[in-house]
């Protein structure tokens, strides 16, 4: 996998008119932006609010432990490890991005280059789910990949929040809405 597979992803973005690239600041996705923006001619950007999931006690652990660590779903969700982030507090740096990124740069193609965690739980809330929905609509096989390209084609209700999830892209952490109906606006969930 790896260089190869994200060469041949960005291949894929050629005429998609992408005009900016953000990445976690974290190696992997890094590398991962600099070798999509050699090939689409972007000069990738850093932000911190991409990185993958702070583990807390947990960093260089195997994840086995930390996810055995909650007692509940629900500490996942809100207190998260010790020392780490909660999924609502991913989730809320997440949006802090999205809005900042549509609000400096309306009307552009943005690939988004991030991790696993950050990136599913962002795509349940631009679908309309809950965290807890996100959890069940989302296992693990149905997340992104790595070099998996997935466009982010956001529901029609809110006009505004509607056109600022239809025109930041989305990738490899890219998303795709799927045929799942959308059962609340952005403004619900907030």
């Amino acid at each position: 996998m790896g260089k190869k597979a994200v060469k041949v992803a960005a291949e894929t973005l050629k005429g998609k008119s992408i005009t900016l690239i953000f990445h976690s600041p974290l190696k992997r996705t890094k590398m991962s932006a600099e070798i999509v923006g050699k090939i689409l001619k972007i000069a990738p950007k850093p932000d911190k609010r991409l990185r993958e999931l702070q583990f807390g006690i947990f960093n260089n652990k195997g994840l086995d432990g930390m996810w055995n660590a909650f007692k509940t779903e629900e500490e996942r969700i809100n207190k998260g490890s010790e020392g780490g982030e909660s999924y609502k507090e991913i989730l809320d740096r997440m949006m802090d991005f999205l809005k900042e990124t549509d609000e400096k740069y309306k009307g552009r193609n943005i690939l988004i280059v991030s991790h696993e965690c950050p990136l599913f739980l962002l795509q349940g809330k631009v679908m309309g789910f809950m965290i807890r929905e996100t959890i069940e609509q989302f296992p693990t096989e149905k997340r992104i990949h790595k070099a998996e390209i997935r466009e982010l084609n956001p529901y029609t209700k809110g006009e505004e929040d509607d056109d600022l999830l239809r025109r930041i892209k989305i990738s490899q952490k890219e998303f795709k809405e799927g045929k799942g109906k959308i059962l609340r606006s952005l403004e619900d969930l907030m």
